[in-house]
């Protein structure tokens, strides 16, 4: 049995990068069992790609990656579908498959990686519909529910194997308020009601710090912050204080790196 107080993912001067471009250098956190944990930072600081990483999908250039005390980049392909059992995944906007009703989307990673009788997975999908307020909608196709249904939806299949890691690409993404909230409602009741352990890659600020138990800000390959949700909104870096507070101006610049003005168009430009 895992040791309860021991981190479920932990990541050690992690680098990795595309190319000659950097994308993680030096990054060391870990991720508490039982806990929410976001992801937070500028487009394009990383989050997504922590994520890829925990998943297997990509490997860490240098330093480690652990989950549950595994070095993820040391697993061969039965060790890497063997972790990823273990771990649900809801992606930015659902992913549903258009093509299959709500009940067979939620059935399908039940299907695929057991061999439970159809009646067993019946009452699995409805149980797990029925957590995210969707039972009644089982018959359904994905293009007969709304945006918010459909992200519920995706949520249901993310735990339908029951996983100890939920990981969340930009769940809020798109959502009213209203779904907004239910969405980011779920997120902790069934954090806490299954004793799952989450990770939340979002830009929404209000609603993450609501539902977090810690949050990570990622920056130029680096972590800027990290702690509870009040230590990171009082943080004095400017870059920090910069994304909590939404000002336009500051350490993160408008205009990407490049050639000035001048140099581009010849000096055609006296200002």
């Amino acid at each position: 049995m895992p040791d309860p107080d021991s981190p479920l993912v932990e990541c050690e001067s992690l680098s990795f990068g595309y190319g000659e471009r950097r994308i993680l250098d030096g990054v060391s956190f870990t991720v508490p069992r039982g806990k929410v944990t976001a992801l937070m930072g500028a487009s394009g600081g990383g989050k997504t790609t922590v994520l890829r990483l925990i998943g297997g999908q990509h490997r860490a250039q240098r330093g480690s990656l652990r989950f549950d005390g595994q070095e993820v980049g040391g697993l061969d392909r039965a060790g890497l579908y063997a972790m990823r059992r273990r771990m649900g995944m809801l992606f930015q906007f659902g992913a549903l498959f258009t093509d299959l009703s709500v009940f067979d989307n939620v059935a399908f990673p039940l299907r695929e990686h057991t061999d439970l009788p159809e009646e067993l997975v019946r009452d699995i999908v409805l149980m797990k519909l029925n957590a995210v307020g969707l039972r009644g909608a089982r018959d359904l196709m994905p293009s007969q529910v709304s945006g918010g249904m459909a992200r519920r939806v995706a949520l249901a299949r993310a735990i339908a194997l029951d996983p100890d890691l939920v990981m969340y690409d930009e769940p809020f993404a798109g959502l009213d308020p209203i779904s907004l909230g239910t969405a980011a409602q779920l997120i902790r009741r069934l954090n806490d009601s299954l004793g799952i352990t989450s990770i939340v890659v979002s830009h929404d600020l209000e609603e993450t710090f609501r539902i977090a138990d810690q949050v990570i800000v990622l920056a130029n390959g680096k972590i800027a912050a990290q702690g509870t949700p009040e230590q990171v909104r009082a943080s004095t870096d400017p870059l920090v204080s910069q994304f909590v507070n939404a000002r336009p101006e500051g350490p993160v610049h408008f205009h990407y790196p490049g050639p000035t003005v001048a140099q581009d168009f010849g000096g055609g430009f006296s200002r």
